[in-house]
C-alpha cells in the first residue's frame, strides 16, 4: 500500500506522496547596496537585511538586546557572519566589503577590550596568557557579580 501511496521519482530525486500539499515558495534576492540594520537591531531580528526580514506569522519585530559588553560582541560578531554570508554571493560588492572590514576591526578591538576586562571568551584566548586562565572566574555572564 505504501508503494501506491508514492509516485517513484528518478533516481536521486526521493519520493514524493501523492497526496502532498503543492507549495510555491518566495526567496528573496538580495541586491547590491541594501539597507542594513545597526549591528544591534540586526542581532535582534535575525538578519542584517530588513528586505530578508519577512513575516513569520505577520510578526517581524524582534526582541531588544541588552545593552552589555558581551551582546555588544555578539552584535559585531552576527552582523559579519551575515556580511560574509552575503559576500559569498555578491564578492564584488565593495561597500559591503568595506563593511565587513570595519565591523571586523571592531570585532578584534572590542573583543581585546572585553577579555582584557572579563577574561578570554573562548579557550584558545587562554594561550595568549602567562598561564592557563580559561577555568579563572569570573565567567563571562557572571561580569556583573565580579564588578560589585
Amino acid at each position: 500500500m505504501k508503494d501506491e501511496q508514492q509516485r517513484i521519482c528518478p533516481e536521486g530525486c526521493g519520493t514524493l506522496p501523492e497526496c502532498a500539499p503543492l507549495s510555491v515558495p518566495f526567496v528573496p534576492f538580495q541586491q547590491e547596496g541594501e539597507k542594513k540594520y545597526g549591528k544591534t537591531d540586526a542581532l535582534a531580528q535575525g538578519t542584517l537585511f530588513p528586505g530578508l526580514n519577512l513575516p513569520f506569522h505577520l510578526q517581524v519585530k524582534g526582541e531588544p538586546v541588552p545593552k552589555t559588553p558581551l551582546s555588544e560582541l555578539q552584535a559585531l560578531s552576527f552582523v559579519l557572519t551575515e556580511l560574509g554570508l552575503y559576500l559569498d554571493t555578491h564578492p564584488e560588492d565593495k561597500e559591503a566589503f568595506q563593511l565587513f572590514q570595519k565591523y571586523a576591526a571592531l570585532e578584534k578591538e572590542g573583543r581585546i577590550r572585553y577579555e582584557e576586562q572579563y577574561g578570554p571568551l573562548q579557550q584558545v584566548s587562554a594561550a595568549m596568557d602567562d598561564h592557563y586562565t580559561w577555568i579563572c572566574d569570573p565567567w563571562p555572564w557572571n561580569f556583573k557579580e565580579a564588578s560589585k
